[in-house]
């Protein structure tokens, strides 16, 4: 029993020390998506427009949760008729409106300031399908504000969608997506969700 007693405070005190799970809000409005498409006669540049996200995660065990949400009607090129062959034909937009990210584990430590480089691994969602993808991401602290610049390449024909070619443009199998956001930590008293739950 004197053993337990004794025992006791320390665990709580190392419960209090522990580290835990950071709650981090992506702000829509400084969220770039954009995407490149190699092609014979020229690159094709693009955006989509982000929805909404939110990203939580444990810096003790790596173990993270909650979702980044693209809408997948807003992308565009610039050039109308490409643009609609694209949702209607390979992104089919009207069918699958959203494409979605999932993080379940971050590799890497984030500094309190300045440049870091972690991979965020989890669940990539388009066309109605789930991909298993680890991302890279730089990312560089000030304060309690993070900005952070994923590149990650989506291989779009293998997973199931129309190749973007036609008669006379040939154009790549994979599209270079690059995303640029900045992650702030909620003010005290927002509400925060258990870490690997939507």
């Amino acid at each position: 029993m004197r053993i337990i007693r004794n025992l006791l405070p320390l665990a709580i005190g190392a419960a209090l020390l522990a580290p835990a799970a950071t709650s981090l809000e992506l702000d829509p409005a400084q969220t770039k998506v954009e995407f490149t498409l190699g092609a014979t006669l020229h690159t094709v540049h693009g955006s989509f427009q982000f929805k909404r996200g939110d990203l939580r995660f444990d810096p003790a065990t790596g173990q993270a949760g909650g979702e980044l949400v693209v809408d997948t009607a807003s992308g565009a090129t610039g050039n109308d008729s490409r643009d609609a062959n694209m949702h209607k034909n390979i992104l089919e937009s009207s069918r699958y409106p959203e494409i979605v990210f999932r993080p379940d584990r971050v590799e890497g430590k984030v500094a309190a300031e300045g440049a870091s480089k972690l991979q965020l691994h989890g669940t990539f969602r388009i066309h109605g399908a789930d991909h298993e993808m680890t991302v890279p991401v730089d990312v560089e602290a000030a304060g309690s504000k993070y900005t952070a610049t994923a590149r990650f390449q989506v291989p779009y024909v293998k997973w199931g969608m129309k190749n973007a070619s036609t008669f006379i443009l040939r154009v790549s199998d994979k599209v270079d997506l690059t995303v640029r956001t900045v992650l702030t930590i909620p003010a005290p008293g927002s509400p925060v969700k258990p870490t690997g739950q939507t």
